[in-house]
């Protein structure tokens, strides 16, 4: 035994044991994350059933089963619930069941004590909406301009119903593409004039240039704003055919409602709904979450924003800290004079890596923001003030602030690099005449790219999945527009942007409906360690491509 411990071999298979519990941990962890956020978008069973409520009346409740919990018995009777003395546990069931806006309340719990038999009514339909949530109910007819062209009795209703709504959504895509681009690029094109003719102000340019220029813009004005009254007429067609269409639907309470197809995403019946037309619905609305826009304070909808400004931002901070921390790490190792002046300077590299994240963002709001921005506006964007251009949390600043926090890591992993070319390879290099620079970018920096990258991937991994820094700088709730657009100048590194951290912060901290808001953060979750795993197997990738090119031709 004493031979086997001197070996190494118990500390072989403990280092062992401990990557295996590691990756079992991991894997069950993104399983755990995977059933409960994508399993939201399987189209759950519509169940009808009768629950007792505090009062002992019975309601009719249809909606779909969320999940299922036993609590103590005495935690209901002082609920004011009314249960048996020998029963000591109680399971209660939530239970989604839509329609905020009749009821306030779309999740509910409710005690199996006294609940009916479950049922699973075929013609049960689920409205997801663009607002108020999803609505349970039954079909009573189709309505065009207040005309019922269809009854739920009549064999062609439901093929009526989906026909009508795919010509709802494509009209909502035409307004859409019409408020965003059309209007958007009219609205950029006037406020370019506003602050050219703002520009010839401050320049103090005389009377007669001024008066000239002012003819010009009135005439680029004058047929935007004709471009702008077609485009308007044109939308303003399209949300009166949106509101022709209504259906008339059956609560579970028997009172019936009014729903416009212009607020409908979508209309399903499970309970008619084979495996496979299930599958196709889960594909479905899988997709709209990763290409489609937030709605309902981020509680519906998806999180293509969030995707997008996340990549964005992790490619530009990316663009930033890689020559930076480089050229950093080249003159700490191949330039500057040892001593104790380069010492404290590499003591200090390392420390600013164990600086909390937030003080990074504190000091990128203080300084990049106020003072470079504010700084900015002044030389290049008067015309705009007193509403900044730069001087104000953006893209930009997000990415410089993560660069910053990011910078030791490449430093440190570039330095390594580094160090482990051999010193003969150098030799070599001058004894055959090339110079000193010569021999550092042509022979030793080749030889140290796959370093470089290695920090590129722990940067990217580190700047993917930070929030704290990133709620001062530049990251918001809701963007109304993505920074990257068809005006010029393309790319628009002064604007506000979505992240997927800070999506799953509001989504599951201040968020207005916990309960819908829950699978979203699952899924979110998911989604952001997703691109993290792609983004560094797409460095990883070129690190090996790196390696294997210098070392074929170092062979």
């Amino acid at each position: 035994m004493k031979n086997w411990f001197k070996s190494g071999a118990p500390w072989v298979w403990l280092n062992g044991g401990a990557v295996a519990l590691c990756m079992v941990m991991v894997v069950g962890l993104i399983g755990l994350i995977a059933i409960r956020g994508f399993g939201h978008f399987w189209p759950a069973d519509v169940v009808q059933l009768t629950a007792v409520e505090r009062d002992g009346t019975e309601q009719q409740v249809l909606g779909e089963i969320v999940r299922s919990e036993v609590v103590p018995a005495a935690v209901v009777r002082d609920s004011g619930y009314e249960i048996a003395p020998e029963q000591e546990l109680v399971t209660r069931y939530l239970i989604k069941r839509g329609n905020r806006d009749i009821s306030a309340r779309d999740f509910n719990w409710y005690l199996e004590v006294g609940m009916s038999e479950w049922q699973n009514p075929i013609d049960a339909m689920v409205i997801e909406r663009r607002e108020w949530g999803n609505f349970y109910g039954y079909p009573v007819s189709l309505k065009e301009n207040g005309d019922v062209i269809a009854r739920v009795q009549d064999a062609d209703f439901w093929p009526q119903v989906q026909e009508r709504i795919e010509r709802s959504l494509d009209l909502h895509d035409e307004i859409n593409h019409l408020e965003k681009v059309e209007i958007g690029r009219i609205n950029h094109k006037l406020e370019r004039l506003r602050l050219e003719r703002r520009g010839l102000e401050l320049d103090g340019v005389d009377a007669a240039t001024l008066a000239a220029a002012d003819a010009e813009f009135a005439a680029e004005r004058a047929e935007l704003d004709e471009q702008y009254r077609v485009v308007k007429a044109e939308r303003d067609e399209l949300y009166r055919q949106l509101k022709r269409d209504t259906l008339t639907a059956e609560v579970i309470d028997g009172s019936e409602v009014t729903i416009t197809l212009q607020n409908i995403v979508r209309l399903t019946r499970p309970n008619a709904m084979g495996v496979f037309a299930k599958m196709g619905q889960y594909l479905e609305r899988f997709w709209e979450f990763l290409s489609d826009e937030p709605r309902e304070a981020n509680t519906e909808g998806g999180i293509f924003p969030a995707i997008f400004g996340t990549v964005t931002m992790v490619i530009v901070m990316s663009i930033i800290v890689t020559p930076f921390g480089v050229l950093a790490a080249i003159y700490l190792r191949e330039y500057a004079k040892q001593g104790p002046v380069l010492r404290i300077i590499r003591i200090s590299v390392y420390n600013l890596a164990g600086v909390p994240s937030i003080v990074y963002g504190v000091f990128g709001l203080g300084f990049f923001v106020y003072f470079l921005g504010g700084s900015l506006d002044e030389l290049f964007y008067r015309e705009s003030l007193p509403a900044p251009t730069f001087g104000t949390p953006g893209l930009f600043w997000a990415s410089l602030t993560l660069a910053l926090l990011t910078l030791p890591v490449v430093i440190v992993s570039t330095e390594e690099g580094l160090s482990r070319i051999p010193s003969t390879i150098r030799q070599g290099s001058l004894a055959l005449g090339a110079t000193k620079a010569e021999t550092l970018w042509k022979v030793v920096v080749p030889l140290a790219t796959p370093a470089m990258m290695t920090g590129l991937i722990l940067a990217i991994a580190r700047a993917a999945g930070e929030v704290a820094p990133l709620m001062l700088v530049g990251v918001v709730k809701l963007a109304p527009s993505l920074p990257i657009d068809g005006n010029y100048p393309y790319v628009h590194l002064d604007q506000k942007i979505m992240h997927l951290g800070f999506h799953i912060y509001d989504v599951g901290f201040q968020s207005p409906n916990v309960e819908a808001a829950r699978p979203l953060v699952y899924a979110t979750a998911l989604t952001l360690v997703l691109l993290i795993i792609v983004l560094n197997l797409a460095a990883i990738r070129i690190r090996n491509s790196l390696r294997e090119k210098y070392r074929s031709a170092s062979d």
